[in-house]
């Protein structure tokens, strides 16, 4: 058997957090698609009974996801999982989340605590997570058998709460912030190769959280010009993942679960939902993150040439297409027809290296 390297080992702990969710993710991404598809064609509206209840649902997993996620990573580390669902608990605690939220901080032992989002993260409780592993095992070793049961959770709640908070609810927005700088300075220059660094990066900074620090900017440009820039950028990019899931869902010719699973994630990342092509598919394989970062790179230079404008808050599909009728609006709605099948030809021609792969995998899944 071939040895794994250090980035194989890595991606395959990932999807071992996110395989035991994959499924429920999909349905709450088609779920969360049809509602929009219904209220964008007038079927209902946002007050509707049935809407409210069942986007709350799909739309209420992403936001909820670090507890998903806390339950899933403590079972693939070995943590205890009613300790390692504290930690989302805090970090999502409505009190916390108004303040952290609307751009405030507060105070911790002398620390400042820094403007936050926590909901639908992914770094900072994997982070969080990850390091209660070795904060328990100290605790299960040296504490006695008749303190351990209510000792050990208070430690590890006073170890990892304060890290989470202070450092690792920062790092997505650190990444954030820094790409956004280089955006803004890049676009100063030339628009069409800001498109591209945009396009290229967006989806990796959806994996980490970092897209989140995007929407007061895209915000803040919608209030004071009337339009946005940003978002018409990154249309590309979700069409690439869904041609990449695509890519890969044929090549998964001996697998009829994850073939199954790959069909399902590019139909889902077609409705403009792209985590479970990313977290089920394109990410732990690898390549076809990498071709469908490409083909993203190329519909963002389109829609940067283009200068086409957002003209409300509307993550780019086709679903939400009125939102950028205006200027440069035919290429936009181009640059999504044409990345859906970059991303699955840049997919398909590494053929060989991402079939290697899952062998691999398969492999190691035995």
């Amino acid at each position: 058997m071939e040895k794994k390297n250090a980035y194989q080992k890595v991606v395959d702990q990932i999807a071992g957090i996110f395989l035991p969710i994959i499924n429920v993710l999909t349905a709450a991404g088609l779920l969360k698609s049809v509602m929009m598809l219904l209220v964008t064609f007038h079927v209902m509206d946002e007050q509707n009974g049935v809407y409210r209840i069942f986007y709350a649902v799909s739309d209420g997993f992403f936001y909820f996801l670090p507890f998903f996620l806390a339950v899933t990573a403590a079972k693939q580390w070995n943590c205890d999982v009613f300790i390692a669902m504290t930690i989302p608990v805090a970090m999502l605690y409505p009190e916390i989340t108004e303040i952290l939220e609307n751009g405030e901080g507060f105070s911790f032992v002398g620390l400042f605590v820094p403007p936050t989002v926590f909901h639908s993260g992914v770094i900072p409780v994997l982070l969080a997570v990850l390091l209660l592993r070795y904060v328990e095992k100290p605790c299960d070793k040296y504490l006695p058998d008749a303190i351990k049961g209510f000792m050990k959770p208070i430690i590890c709640c006073l170890i990892v709460l304060p890290l989470t908070f202070l450092l690792f609810g920062r790092i997505g927005t650190w990444i954030g912030d820094m790409l956004t700088t280089a955006f803004f300075s890049i676009y100063d220059w030339n628009a069409i190769v800001a498109g591209a660094f945009m396009g290229m990066i967006i989806q990796p900074m959806v994996v980490v959280g970092a897209h989140w620090s995007l929407i007061p900017i895209v915000l803040a440009n919608i209030a004071a010009n009337g339009y946005d820039s940003i978002l018409p950028l990154l249309g590309g990019a979700v069409y690439g993942q869904a041609g990449a899931a695509l890519a890969v869902a044929v090549l998964y010719k001996g697998n009829k679960e994850k073939q199954r699973m790959a069909y399902q994630a590019s139909f889902t990342a077609a409705l403009g939902v792209t985590e479970p092509a990313l977290f089920g598919v394109n990410v732990p394989l690898g390549r076809p993150m990498l071709a469908a970062c490409l083909s993203g790179a190329i519909g963002g230079a389109i829609c940067g040439a283009a200068g086409t404008h957002c003209l409300s808050f509307a993550f780019p599909s086709f679903l939400t297409c009125v939102a950028y009728i205006g200027p440069g609006f035919a290429l936009f709605m181009l640059s999504m027809i044409i990345c859906f099948p970059l991303g699955f030809l840049f997919t398909i021609v590494q053929k060989k290296s991402i079939q290697k792969r899952m062998d691999l995998r398969q492999s190691s899944a035995k």
